[in-house]
């Protein structure tokens, strides 16, 4: 496909050149992409939770993960939670593969734009405090402070902010440019793609790290299920999570992160660099949603108009679309009826089905799948798709890898709480 000359006229291109996994089916591009040729899913019994009959009890969990090896200096450790550990490696990946390092990049011309969540804490960490201040079976807010301060480690918080994962990556590789943190929940990583892209555009960077980190595989989160729609196939993890399909019940919580390398098309053509893709478009729009009232779907479908609109494409220039998918009844059913609207029968893969939601790190590690699409000319497929949903009036992709025909792709992401991002790319 030719380079888009005319979707941001005035702006330079925006490329991206590396990609960095850390997820449920894959640590790296290439067991991710095994994982989702071969259709081997990450969801799985939280092994904790075993004995419970939680709905929360499965889940989508990076196994087999130490950062030890990656995380610069070593004694970051200590003040690096999971979420922080999982956004770092992956940003690390990212910029293995995008080579930036070696060909030569100004610090001060690096950046940073990370999304994360509010990141749980660990109880292992604070349970003795919290036990101290059990008077008679009661919680007692009046003791916390004392034994709060003694009982935790000085450095504790630094573990649970936010902005720590930009923050870390930032030092590991001396990017002293712009570095920003967005706490947008399920759509944090695209959202964080699009304001690294702008910062290049702006000609505030050259080179900016994009990504998302989430884990929503947390006791704080488990105790809260009744807050989420959760699928109850507790007892058959690997087919729970049904994106589209006519008897899906729900989510599944998850845990993952993705980053990408992002620069101008000059830059990366004058070192030398390989082109994965060319960010052509996005958008962020917002639906307010009420509480106990279905999703519209009135900012899906804006995004993607929006979004085509600035990449200058017609739907029939649209390869793919990787969809939202979280499984739930209302929503699928929302952003299947925008993408419809909007896209005609464009084909649409919907990747949690491998992973589950992983909340702030879903959007990058989806996204992934798109990029690795383009490069193995194959569109990935859904798993569990079996009966189609009249209400759900789209062409998903199923059963096996689909021959990518046109090499661009629409990515989506909304959240409960409303945002919806899209973002249009081709292949470099």
């Amino acid at each position: 496909m030719p380079h888009n000359k005319h979707s941001m006229d005035g702006w330079p291109e925006v490329v991206i050149t590396g990609v960095g996994i850390v997820s449920p089916i894959g640590i790296g591009c290439e067991a991710f992409w095994e994982s989702l040729c071969a259709g081997r899913s990450g969801i799985t019994k939280i092994e904790a939770l075993r004995e419970q009959a939680w709905a929360s009890s499965i889940g989508g969990v990076v196994t087999n993960f130490d950062a030890k090896d990656r995380v610069r200096p070593r004694k970051a450790l200590k003040v690096m939670s999971r979420d922080i550990q999982m956004g770092f490696v992956a940003a690390d990946l990212a910029v293995e593969m995008s080579g930036i390092k070696s060909s030569g990049v100004e610090p001060e011309r690096l950046g940073i734009v990370f999304g994360a969540d509010l990141i749980p804490c660990e109880l292992d960490e604070i349970q003795n405090a919290i036990r101290r201040c059990i008077v008679d079976g009661h919680f007692d807010f009046s003791l916390w402070g004392q034994y709060a301060m003694s009982d935790l480690y000085p450095l504790w918080l630094l573990k649970y902010l936010p902005n720590m994962p930009a923050c870390h990556i930032g030092i590991a590789h001396d990017a002293r440019g712009p570095n920003n943190t967005l706490t947008l929940a399920e759509v944090s990583g695209l959202a964080s793609l699009i304001e690294a892209v702008r910062v290049i555009q702006r000609g505030e960077a050259d080179v900016m790290i994009a990504g998302g980190t989430g884990s929503r595989i947390n006791p704080s989160i488990w105790v809260r299920e009744g807050a989420y729609e959760l699928s109850k196939r507790v007892d058959d993890p690997q087919h729970a999570c049904r994106p589209f399909d006519a008897a899906r019940d729900g989510m599944i919580h998850g845990e993952g992160a993705g980053a990408v390398v992002l620069e101008r098309r000059d830059h990366a053509v004058a070192r030398g660099a390989r082109i994965l893709a060319q960010v052509l478009g996005y958008a962020c729009t917002f639906e307010p949603r009420r509480l106990h009232h279905p999703v519209q779907g009135t900012a899906i479908r804006q995004a993607i108009r929006l979004s085509l609109r600035m990449a200058d494409l017609a739907p029939r220039d649209v390869g793919h679309v990787n969809a939202h998918g979280v499984s739930t009844v209302d929503d699928d059913r929302a952003e299947a009826k925008a993408i419809h609207s909007e896209l005609g029968d464009v084909p649409v893969t919907a990747l949690k089905s491998f992973f589950g939601n992983l909340a702030a790190g879903t959007g990058i590690v989806e996204m992934a799948g798109s990029l690795l699409a383009f490069a193995g000319k194959k569109i990935p497929f859904t798993l569990n798709y079996e009966t189609p949903d009249p209400e759900c009036p789209i062409d998903v992709v199923a059963k096996a890898p689909r021959p990518l025909k046109i090499p661009t792709a629409v990515i989506l992401n909304h959240s409960r709480i409303g945002q919806a991002v899209s973002l249009v790319l081709a292949a470099g």
